[in-house]
Parts: structure tokens; C-alpha cells; sequence
């Protein structure tokens, strides 16, 4: 999508902001004890109470309001009857529709304990490839620069960037071009970003393997046992200057 009018800008904010503080609670609400679809249910009536929908559900049928992955699942858990540990490495992705236009966000987190040393520091390294990949995120410039940038903070921290999941285009549908745009740098990448477009950055590190693989539910992507992954991400609209980012909470 690329805005057009201030009714745009205002819209997205909107949903913006309901997906970052629905993040915001889930996170607050996620306790040793409960089940991912426990956790799930709350998220769902966060958003329903701020007249909003699930993307996923919307878009794809996806088995639940939200998608939280834990340890060795990388991205797009479905909840279920998995039973959050103390000491768990938790991923929720939260995307919604609100009045016609997408909210996506996500975040990774430790539930009921202090994150170890492994997982302090690749928390801290997914948060800062988003965030050092975002100052590069200038009208004109190439859009193979997020990838060089997450790639670079990945290798200077000792993990690795998960290749078959990467940012996209967003704003009126979930998933909107420009199509994948993965966190490594891919050289023979040409396109570049213009002015109000809307689009997300999420880079995904792990301490595992660089392709997740589909779990037997169809939906889940997995890396092996005993390896952590962690994701952060914003949802952004171009210009000439810093981006306007539209998922911050409230």
C-alpha cells in the first residue's frame, strides 16, 4: 500500500496501535501454567473490545487470533494445548484489521523467569537488527538495505537470520507488495522504496538452523529441539526522512 491522504495516515495509526498494545497485554498476561491457547483467547478479546479483527483469521483461516511460537517454533504457532514453562522463549505475533486497514507487530520475551545469558543476548540482537534496519528505511533508497543490515548484526552477535521468513508490504490486506524481503542481503534486489509506502520490518534470529521447517499442523514453522528464536517487529510508512512507525503502543 502507499498512502495517499491524511484519512490513510490516521487509519493505520489506528490499528497500529491496537495490535502494539494488544501485544503489550498478552505479554503482560502470559504466566508459567497456561496453555498458548489460553493466552490466544485474551488476545482475541483484546482486540474484539477495540473493534478489531484478526488478520490471520481474516486472510487465511488461520486456527487462531494470534500466533505465538515457543522455543524451537520460529514463526506462525498455532495456540493450543502446549503449557507455557517457567523459563520459555515466547514469540506472539499480533496483525489486525481496523476499519479497513492492517496493524502487524510481534515481540519475544521470557514467560515467569530471567532469560538466560543466550537468550538475553539474542533477544537483544533481534531488537536491534529491526531497529538498525529501520534507520535505513529512506524513500529511494534500496530495500536490499534491511537484509544487509539485519545479516550484519546477526553475524557480529554469533546467530544466525532465518531465510524463508523476512519483512513485507502491508496496509490494506496483510500481505501486500512489496513481496518478501528477506534478512540477508540479496544483491540482485533492485527495488527501492518511495514515499508512503507502507510495509513491515521483522528480522527472525536463531540459534538454530537458517531454514525453519513446516510443523505436521500445516501452519507452524520449526527449527530443532533445543535451539531458541526471536522476533521483532514494526509496522512503517516511508518518506524522505525517519519513517513513521505506526506500532507503537499507547
Amino acid at each position: 500500500m502507499t498512502i495517499d491522504s491524511d484519512s490513510d495516515l490516521q487509519g493505520l495509526l489506528a490499528a497500529g496501535r491496537v495490535v502494539a498494545n494488544c501485544l503489550v497485554h498478552m505479554q503482560e498476561q502470559a504466566q508459567p501454567g497456561m496453555t498458548t491457547a489460553e493466552l490466544d483467547a485474551i488476545g482475541a478479546a483484546f482486540l474484539k473490545r477495540h473493534g478489531a479483527e484478526s488478520a490471520p483469521i481474516k486472510a487465511y483461516a488461520f486456527p487462531g487470533a494470534t500466533c505465538i511460537s515457543v522455543n524451537e517454533e520460529v514463526a506462525h504457532g498455532v495456540p493450543g494445548r502446549r503449557v507455557f514453562r517457567a523459563g520459555d522463549l515466547v514469540n506472539i505475533d499480533v496483525s489486525a484489521y481496523l476499519n479497513g486497514y492492517v496493524g502487524d507487530t510481534g515481540g519475544s520475551f521470557v514467560v515467569g523467569a530471567d532469560p538466560t545469558e543466550l537468550q538475553a543476548r539474542l533477544c537483544a540482537a533481534a531488537r536491534r537488527a529491526r531497529d538498525e534496519a529501520i534507520l535505513e528505511v529512506r524513500a529511494g533508497r534500496e530495500i536490499r538495505l534491511i537484509g544487509r543490515t539485519v545479516e550484519q548484526v546477526a553475524r557480529e552477535s554469533g546467530f544466525a537470520v532465518i531465510r524463508n521468513l523476512g519483512s513485507h508490504g502491508v496496509g490494506r490486506s496483510l500481505h501486500e507488495d512489496p513481496q518478501f524481503i528477506p534478512g540477508y542481503e540479496d544483491r540482485s534486489d533492485r527495488r527501492r522504496f518511495h514515499e508512503g509506502m507502507v510495509l513491515t520490518v521483522e528480522p527472525f534470529l536463531t540459534t538454530g538452523k537458517t531454514v525453519a521447517r513446516e510443523a505436521s499442523d500445516g501452519w507452524t514453522l520449526m527449527n530443532h529441539r533445543g535451539t531458541f528464536s526471536a522476533q521483532y517487529e514494526h509496522t512503517l510508512i516511508v518518506t524522505h526522512g525517519e519513517p513513521i512507525i505506526t506500532t507503537l503502543p499507547s
